[in-house]
């Protein structure tokens, strides 16, 4: 390999002025680095070249000429072997062959140091029409910088230009983004490569140089918070790439990464690397604020004529703010704050911020984000349950998931969310069957595991299990070990109760037992089993390792996972299961009733009409209120009371349905208890609530009729498509009922579509249970013929077959 010092030393007496000499002892200068020594070269470089320019005029006698530095070299942004990109500007008067002289007594020298040239001839009014015909050359004069000769042609030229630019925006920034787009498609996102392309691929130099030129624009501006430091970063990795390779590459291969590292003083290869996608980072987060800001500029001018004429100038300002959580609503296609929100005063608001957007498909203000990086109040340890539900439901997203989990981490909220994502946050992974650095990968697991929640009876569990499985890999020794404790410190931070810290830490000790003994061990031997049963522990813990493991192996890359991968650890599972089998808990199916329930159920008797009561719940760790309604035993008073909730916009946390049959009295009395919470606002007058259930169970309010119209007027935004509902018979777990559990996206009247399908199969609801975990509905359901039997198993299907279609 041979050294730019070696390259340069060859030829250093080729070069007029001593240029070469000189250059070589500027690169050999170790105080000097960085952004000093990019100038001080580029300062070196224009010297010689004004002085090449200077000889050549006085010998071959032509005037109105300038030389002009352009791209790179115009920005003084030299690397070691940067190209020189050179533009001749002359008048157009001088002659031809005078002219041409004058080029060949500049690029030759440049040619014989061994140089990467990029040169053009043109009067100002050709480089003004190349310009407009090229979108390349465009961006290379936006940053055009005299170096010798006549400056007016200069100063003409920029202004046009820039004029120009400015002019044609509405045109030229589409192209701009487009040819980004292509430029990411084919050199990849440079932050989540072993061996990235520092100029071209997503995130690099070049898209600093696009942000540039959308600033030049007028039209937008990037954030410009890092975006400085991240360009001196790259622009100093390239340099001692340049310096350790001696050529002109821009790829930071995995044989030069140790000594690019060495030559800039970092720890190793892996602190080079992560340095590199801090950068790209802060790039490509930069990049999709300011293209979204583009676009937003762009639709507004568009429609801006359109509206004056429709709705006059006042009307056309008008921005239509939808409501999308408390404190969070739609503005112009992104999540923003309420104007009545306080950040100050409401700890959760940033993850109520970033669920909303991500259950929306928008993406959020950063503006917003800014603002509760600024002003947010810390969230108490643990944190409330409002607190862990939201993050809960920001996880269980989707692909959305992404894009506000980045925009959250770049003002810092994650990390002061979860102090312990610092460690691993753009960590790379030298394993290349992993597509990922560690954080990504922890989020895209998430994003894996949101469409296997109706595999689970606990997704909360699994959603946590996904963002924490490799948290260890911030620290040394095994992840698996260092993260079992992280992971139980983070759940208890959360609000997690001491048993579901515990089964987190099992999950994130064990989130690679499964395929490895599926794959490295003989599943015939029942010593294999026993020891895999005996790590998991029970049955419902199995159930969410199955779906971790198959959601990691998903989101590490397409290498992971396969038919036969998938076809061993189910067939691992299935053993495992049938050994856990004997040992899983009981399930419990009725409580005995509270005082108040009783006082309420013998009101409903004796008035024949329904009677609830309204009051909050005194744990500490509760969401919503709580409130019991005890209603005469009749059909419908399932769908009936879900319904008047969902009208009243009362979102169901959880919900406990029974029958109870009083002593000394005639006929049963169903009691329901719900814990609510308001969706906006406060919560209804228990009376209002009252009322309508009356109304609703007589008939004359028609529910289902009151709930299409208000879906039709406000129309529920869903920016990811969610798993379909899943509806399943659990055998064995009663011998009074037939259960089903229903796994479905929690939404508005979900729980009053399960009842009037129940209701309209003839079947009865023996009691219900309904619990909310994040953005997932798990409704258990015991139901029986009108005698009071279990179904047998034909018609338990097809009663879980027809409620699942009710649902789809």
């Amino acid at each position: 390999m041979t050294s730019v010092e070696e390259t340069t030393d060859h030829t250093a007496d080729s070069g007029p002025s001593g240029y070469a000499a000189a250059r070589l002892r500027l690169l050999q200068e170790e105080s000097r680095s960085g952004p000093s020594r990019r100038s001080a070269l580029a300062g070196l470089t224009d010297d010689w070249l004004r002085e090449l320019f200077t000889t050549a005029v006085r010998e071959t006698g032509v005037q109105g000429a300038a030389l002009v530095a352009v791209g790179g070299y115009g920005r003084a942004e030299l690397s070691p072997r940067s190209d020189l990109d050179l533009v001749l500007l002359h008048d157009g008067k001088a002659d031809a062959r005078a002219l041409s002289v004058l080029a060949d007594r500049l690029w030759y020298p440049v040619w014989d140091l061994g140089l990467a040239l990029d040169h053009s001839v043109r009067t100002p009014a050709e480089a003004r029409r190349t310009a407009a015909e090229d979108l390349k050359v465009h961006l290379g004069l936006l940053d055009a910088r005299p170096v010798a000769g006549d400056v007016g042609l200069l100063a003409g030229l920029r202004t046009s230009v820039l004029a120009d630019w400015r002019n044609q925006a509405v045109k030229r920034l589409p192209q701009l983004h487009s040819l980004c787009r292509e430029r990411a498609d084919r050199a990849g996102e440079l932050r989540f490569l072993l061996e990235p392309d520092l100029k071209e691929a997503r995130g690099g130099l070049r898209d600093v140089t696009a942000l540039r030129a959308v600033a030049a624009s007028w039209l937008a501006d990037a954030p410009r918070e890092g975006l400085g430091e991240a360009r001196r970063r790259l622009l100093d990795v390239r340099d001692a790439l340049h310096l350790v390779t001696g050529r002109a590459t821009d790829r930071l291969s995995l044989q030069e990464q140790p000594q690019v590292a060495a030559r800039l003083g970092l720890l190793d290869a892996d602190a080079l690397l992560r340095e590199v996608y801090e950068a790209a980072r802060v790039v490509a987060y930069a990049e999709d604020v300011t293209w979204r800001e583009v676009g937003r500029v762009l639709r507004a001018r568009a429609a801006r004529p359109r509206l004056r004429g429709l709705l006059g100038t006042r009307g056309a300002s008008a921005v239509e703010r939808a409501p999308l959580a408390e404190g969070v609503v739609e503005s112009d296609g992104e999540a923003v704050l309420a104007l009545a929100a306080r950040p100050d005063r409401d700890p959760v608001l940033p993850l109520r911020f970033g669920a909303a957007a991500a259950q929306a498909g928008l993406p959020v203000s950063l503006h917003a984000v800014r603002r509760l990086a600024a002003q947010a109040k810390p969230l108490p340890v643990p944190w409330p349950a409002e607190a862990r539900e939201q993050l809960l439901t920001l996880l269980g997203a989707g692909e959305p998931t992404v894009a506000v989990w980045e925009a959250l981490e770049a003002e810092g909220l994650i990390a002061r969310l979860l102090p312990d994502w610092e460690r691993v946050r753009c960590r790379p992974q030298r394993n290349p069957v992993h597509t990922w650095t560690v954080d990504r990968h922890l989020v895209e697991t998430a994003v894996r595991a949101s469409a296997l929640t109706r595999r689970v009876g606990r997704p909360d569990l699994l959603l946590m299990a996904a963002l924490l499985h490799d948290i260890g890999k911030g620290w040394p020794g095994d992840h698996s070990v260092a993260g079992e404790t992280i992971a139980r410190d983070v759940a208890v931070r959360v609000g997690f109760d001491a048993q579901d810290a515990a089964v987190l830490g099992t999950l994130v000790r064990h989130h690679l037992l499964l395929v490895d003994t599926a794959t490295r061990r003989d599943l015939d031997d029942p010593a294999t089993v026993k020891a895999v049963a005996d790590a998991v522990g029970s049955p419902g813990t199995l159930e969410i390792l199955h779906a971790l493991t198959e959601a990691d192996a998903l989101a590490t890359g397409p290498a992971a996972w396969s038919a036969w991968r998938s076809s061993l650890v189910a067939d691992l599972v299935a053993r495992v299961a049938a050994v856990l089998r004997g040992t899983a808990p009981a399930a419990t199916e009725l409580e005995i009733p509270t005082t108040e329930q009783e006082r309420l159920a013998v009101e409903a008797l004796r008035t024949r009409e329904p009677v609830l009561a309204l009051h909050a719940r005194q744990e500490e760790d509760a969401v919503g209120v709580e409130l019991v309604v005890a209603v005469p035993d009749q059909p419908g008073v399932l769908p009936a009371v879900a319904g008047v909730l969902a009208l009243h916009r009362l979102t169901v946390r959880a919900a406990d349905l029974r029958s109870l049959e009083l002593p000394d009295r005639l006929g049963e009395v169903l009691v329901l208890r719900w814990r609510v919470a308001a969706e906006y606002g406060s919560l209804p007058e228990a009376a209002r609530l009252r009322t309508d259930l009356v109304r609703a169970l007589d008939g004359s309010l028609d529910v289902p009729a009151k709930l299409a119209d208000r879906e039709a007027a406000y129309p529920r935004r869903r920016g990811v498509v969610p798993p379909p509902p899943r509806v399943s018979v659990v055998p064995d777990v009663s011998a009074l009922a037939t259960v089903l559990e229903v796994r479905a996206p929690d939404a508005v009247g979900l729980l009053h579509r399960i009842g009037r399908a129940l209701e309209g199969a003839g079947v009865r609801v023996r009691s219900a249970h309904v619990s909310t975990l994040g953005a997932n509905a798990v409704d258990t359901l015991y139901v029986t013929t009108a005698d009071g039997k279990p179904l047998d198993q034909t018609d338990a299907a097809a009663l879980a077959a027809s409620v699942e279609s009710a649902l789809a």
